[in-house]
């Protein structure tokens, strides 16, 4: 019976630790998801005006930012007649600018994949608090069974 309520404080330990790494997640992936949003804001991007998509709107979120790669890769295409950076000649003087729109482009994808890494770690947090309260029931359960069980026995 003691090992019941010992293995239950355990558990309980265990939960609490799950639920305090859980709002460290939450909180890291706010952060992170706020630390991309104003260095975007920061740079002033605003998705292009033909854009199929928030034309006109400052690329300051995963959407956006998305919607404006999609845009530069069709204005590079545009200028380079369909043709992609490695598919110009060396001497090419469009291929700068196939270069550039490669740049900027991947540039705004690996904002549009820190906000899903910062979306994924709230999950993660959210996830993680609701298994260690349920840790922390299952645990406080096994605490009281071992008090019940302990209470009976010396009753008898």
């Amino acid at each position: 019976m003691a090992i019941a309520a010992a293995n239950g404080s355990k558990v309980r330990t265990i939960g609490l630790v799950t639920m305090i790494l859980g709002l460290v997640f939450i909180i890291a992936g706010i952060a992170t998801w706020g630390a991309v949003s104003s260095k975007l804001a920061a740079e002033k991007i605003t998705v292009s005006g033909d854009a199929y998509l928030m034309a006109g709107a400052p690329v300051v979120d995963p959407i956006s930012a998305f919607v404006q790669a999609d845009m530069i890769s069709h204005h590079a295409l545009e200028a380079t007649g369909g043709k992609t950076y490695a598919e110009l000649d060396k001497e090419d003087p469009l291929r700068a600018t196939a270069m550039n729109g490669s740049f900027l482009r991947a540039s705004l994808f690996t904002s549009v994949i820190a906000f899903g890494v910062a979306l994924f770690a709230v999950g993660v947090g959210v996830v993680s608090i609701l298994v260690g309260w349920g840790l922390r029931i299952s645990g406080t359960a096994t605490v009281q069974a071992a008090a019940a069980t302990k209470s009976e026995t010396v009753s008898a």
